[in-house]
């Protein structure tokens, strides 16, 4: 690709396979942390229905959020030469997402994962294909690089992408580490925190990444932007989410869901991606904030992460008509 993109999303790509339970119970400790998803052990167990999703996953759910809200977008991804490695990259260009990036590897499977619905929740089986991963030294500087969840085998690719973005200023990194990124811990990821402008996790990622049992939003801001990045945005499912630019701090509320949630499957993809996307349409952190749960609360509501994803015109009506109570605080 020739000319300067406004989204490139990096991470691995993944086919869900979505597969309704009818006949499960869940089990949760008496503080309804800790649940467990149980079924009969040895046994036939009947399901309602399945759904196969080919082109999702952290990253890609970013490239076509972004390209739905106007952006220049493409993924850098890698996957197997077979059927499923084909119909993500047919889906990818379905959505005007970019394939340039996409590296095909002969011989080699692609990622497929298989995600049990039970009621709103879901539990997915994950297995990562371990490519062999490298980033473009002569890649033409994007304005926001996206960076998820990537294979146990890639802490060279993650020094790569340091390298390219240490000599690349102008690009801006947007990190939301994904579950092995997270087992690397903040130390073996150092210089991308410290390169991150953007960083997006969960409270209880926070705590984990920190190390910490804190459950105060604001010393959770405080550590974690001690660790680098310039703007941190930790979510708290339900509750809404917080944001500090290392001066102040806001806190934005959920959207409110038109009816309950169908599968929350891509619920924080879509909020990370939207808020990186109002920053490259040049909006201020508080309107990133209201943006982000809109398009959270409109996946929650479809099967898979990317079938409710909005276009601007849809985003700009729903918060044209937003509750009078959902308001961006800042609270310190």
């Amino acid at each position: 690709m020739n000319t300067q993109l406004d989204f490139l999303a990096v991470g691995d790509i993944v086919t869900d396979a979505f597969i309704k339970l009818q006949d499960a119970s869940v089990e949760c400790e008496v503080d309804k942390d800790n649940c467990k998803l149980c079924m009969r052990f040895g046994d036939k167990i009947p399901y309602d229905s399945a759904i196969v999703i080919p082109a999702v996953g952290n990253s890609p759910n970013a490239s076509v959020s972004a390209h739905r809200l106007g952006l220049n977008s493409a993924l850098m991804t890698d996957l197997g030469d077979d059927a499923h490695g084909k119909e993500c990259i047919d889906a990818l260009v379905t959505e005007g997402v970019s394939t340039d990036f996409v590296r095909a590897h002969p011989g080699m499977e692609s990622n497929y994962h298989y995600v049990l619905r039970y009621q709103a929740e879901r539990t997915i089986l994950v297995k990562h294909h371990e490519y062999k991963y490298s980033f473009p030294k002569d890649l033409i500087a994007p304005k926001f690089l996206y960076l998820s969840s990537l294979a146990e085998n890639s802490l060279p690719y993650h020094d790569e992408i340091a390298d390219y973005l240490e000599g690349h200023p102008e690009t801006k990194l947007a990190f939301q580490p994904g579950t092995f990124q997270m087992k690397l811990g903040s130390e073996k990821l150092a210089r991308l925190y410290k390169l991150s402008y953007l960083f997006f996790c969960n409270k209880q990622e926070a705590q984990k990444i920190l190390g910490s049992d804190s459950a105060d939003f604001q010393e959770l801001l405080k550590d974690m932007h001690a660790l680098g990045p310039k703007i941190v945005i930790i979510t708290d499912g339900p509750d809404g989410a917080y944001v500090s630019d290392g001066t102040s701090v806001w806190f934005g509320p959920m959207y409110p869901d038109p009816a309950p949630p169908v599968d929350r499957t891509g619920a924080g993809d879509s909020f990370s991606s939207t808020f990186t996307c109002a920053l490259a349409l040049g909006k201020t952190v508080p309107e990133a904030l209201s943006w982000g749960p809109i398009n959270s609360m409109n996946v929650v509501q479809h099967i898979g992460a990317q079938k409710g994803l909005l276009a601007m015109d849809e985003l700009e009506k729903l918060l044209a008509n937003a509750p009078a109570d959902y308001v961006i605080k800042k609270i310190a």
